[in-house]
């Protein structure tokens, strides 16, 4: 995540933008970039299961990275509007990668109601509405932040397994089990090259995309930052 904050820095300094997708060796815990990790999280549990945590450069709450494709999109905010907007749009075009994949995915409404993105439990547990789902539950959870006139917005697309990692180290486990993953909607293993093709064959960047390497940054582990409250 150390490169997606990179690519949100260069996309505020030169108006490209681009799109990432990758996974995660070994397997990490990562918490919103306003969570009291402190007074939720159990750090103890965490280092006796030997647990990699980091805090991302973005909202939301808890997401565990094992079976899952990540992917980032890094851009200037004239080029996709608002908030909504922005999330709107990079949503449809997942969604129609799943589709092509065989999954009935649609995206979720407005939920006025909905529990607030920064409340206990795992990202996957509640719906704030545009989030795309699968059998009318969540497949992908985002999170977005802006900075300067560049937006980040990354998120976990769930090919298999479950987020009961989260739930195992939260001091007040969610009982909300929210989440559904490919392989349950179809019934098969899904492989992150798989899903990462129907991606980007879905993507249409409208001249908006650049193709790209990653730039060379040297991620650490930054106790003071993922503890910090």
């Amino acid at each position: 995540m150390a490169i997606d904050q990179a690519l949100l820095e260069e996309a505020d300094r030169s108006g490209r933008a681009v799109l990432r997708l990758y996974r995660w060796d070994p397997p990490c815990l990562s918490i919103g970039r306003n969570e009291p990790a402190l007074t939720r999280y159990d750090r103890a549990a965490i280092a006796r299961l030997g647990l990699d945590i980091v805090r991302r450069p973005t909202g939301g709450r808890a997401v565990w990275h094992e079976h899952e494709v990540t992917y980032a999109v890094a851009a200037p905010i004239v080029a996709f509007g608002s908030l909504r907007q922005s999330y709107y749009w990079i949503h449809e075009r997942l969604a129609a990668a799943l589709r092509a994949l065989g999954v009935e995915a649609t995206l979720a409404s407005d939920h006025p109601t909905a529990r607030p993105p920064d409340r206990q439990g795992p990202c996957f547990a509640s719906l704030v509405g545009g989030e795309i789902l699968a059998a009318g539950r969540k497949v992908i959870g985002s999170a977005q932040v802006r900075q300067g006139a560049a937006f980040l917005q990354h998120g976990s697309i769930l090919l298999d397994g479950s987020q009961e990692t989260v739930r195992a180290v939260s001091r007040q486990p969610s009982a909300i089990r929210g989440e559904i993953t490919l392989a349950a909607v179809l019934g098969r293993t899904v492989s992150f090259e798989e899903v990462t093709e129907a991606v980007v064959a879905a993507w249409d960047g409208g001249g908006r995309f650049t193709r790209r390497d990653a730039p060379s940054v040297r991620p650490s582990a930054d106790d003071a930052w993922t503890w910090r409250r």
